[in-house]
Formats: structure tokens, sequence, C-alpha cells
């Protein structure tokens, strides 16, 4: 747009005489000459449209992951189709001695994240890294001491000690019951029907025992 005034300033002088006209047109050149002149440079059209796309889309959480661990490292597992396609630096990984984020960019047009905070005990920053596979991003988080990890973050353990507590009763009837509890209210039509079914039956064998055997 700026060339296309310069060109019709430039235009418009070859054709004045007035001396007054001249100058304004001048000095409107040489404005136009500086503005064009601290312009940055325009970017080749692929970088740009690269750029564009790595941007916009939409962002996916990802919240499908498998994990295991060794003496040293818990691996975190995330499958993602055509991952290796990307480049390298598409695929970033950031780490905290409790947390780490996943950012992968611009795959097929999408953004994918994963985010893991309070992890159940602290990694090595500089020990843990990233690996990209075939339709699979592994993060490779180093233990800072070799021991067992039972889950991956401090909420799951909460929660599966929240759950042991409510089983572990001294009356074996009452945990049995929260467990079919739990099943019921977590099963299918048919597992419903199963639990309601073996109840009822349950009922009518504690009453025919409890009728006395002279009546």
């Amino acid at each position: 747009q700026l060339q296309k005034d310069l060109e019709e300033v430039k235009e418009l002088l070859t054709n004045t005489t007035r001396k007054r006209v001249r100058d304004v047109l001048v000095a409107e050149k040489h404005k136009l000459e500086l503005e064009i002149k601290n312009q940055p440079p325009p970017k080749p059209k692929d970088v740009a449209e690269e750029e564009k796309s790595s941007l916009g889309g939409y962002t996916v959480k990802i919240n499908n992951y498998g994990w295991d661990q060794s003496d040293k490292f818990v691996k975190i597992y995330i499958s993602l189709n055509g991952v290796q396609k990307l480049p390298a630096e598409n695929v970033q990984v950031n780490f905290t001695e409790r947390s780490f984020d996943l950012l992968v960019k611009n795959l097929n047009g999408k953004n994918y994240t994963m985010t893991f905070n309070n992890l159940l005990k602290p990694i090595s920053v500089e020990g843990s890294s990233r690996k990209i596979k075939t339709d699979m991003v592994l993060v490779m988080c180093k233990k800072k001491r070799e021991e067992k990890w039972d889950c991956l973050t401090q909420v799951e353990k909460e929660s599966k000690d929240k759950e042991k507590a409510a089983y572990d009763t001294t009356d074996p009837s009452e945990g049995l019951m929260n467990i079919l509890k739990k099943m019921y209210a977590e099963g299918d039509d048919e597992m419903k029907r199963t639990i309601n079914k073996a109840w009822v039956e349950s009922r009518e064998k504690q009453y025919k025992g409890d009728i006395p055997m002279d009546i």
C-alpha cells in the first residue's frame, strides 16, 4: 500500500509546475520512502503460513495416556497419530520438580496439551526428557530417588487412600456393602440388574432362615 502511494506521488511530481505544490509532494515522498525503509522485511509465504497454522486451529486437552516405571524413570506414553512427522521443536515438554506440561503444535491443524501437577514424588528436571516415536510421545521423568511410585500424582494417592478407608472397616459385611454400593453406582444397567437380583435373593434366604422351624 505504501509503495503504491509513493508511485502516485512520484507521478504527480513529474506533472506539477507550481513550487508550493512541488514542495509538499517532495516532503510526502521523503516521508513515504522513510516509512517503507523502516518496515520489517516480508516473511516468505511458506514461513508465514506455517506460523499462522501453528498458532491457529484449536487446542485439544489430552486425557488418555499409559504409564509404567523402572528403578530410575517414570514413563508416560501419549498416543498421537502422525506425531513423528512434525519438526522436533513442535513437541515441547517443560519440567519442574513436581510437574510437567506437554505441548504439541500444529498436528493435523490442532494443538495438543497435557499437564501433570503435584507429581507423587520429586523428579530431576535436568535428567527428564521426551522422545518422539511412531504415533506416540514418550515423556521420561527421572526419579530423584530410586523408589516405587504407587501412582502418578498426589491427588490420585489421596483418592486411593479414601477408597481404601471406605472399605477398611471392622465389620466385614459393611465393607462388602460399600463395595456393592460403588459397583451399583458406577455399573451399567446389566450390572445394576445383577446386583438387585442378588440382593433380593439374599434377603429371601435371610427371611426363610429367620422363620422358626415349628411354624
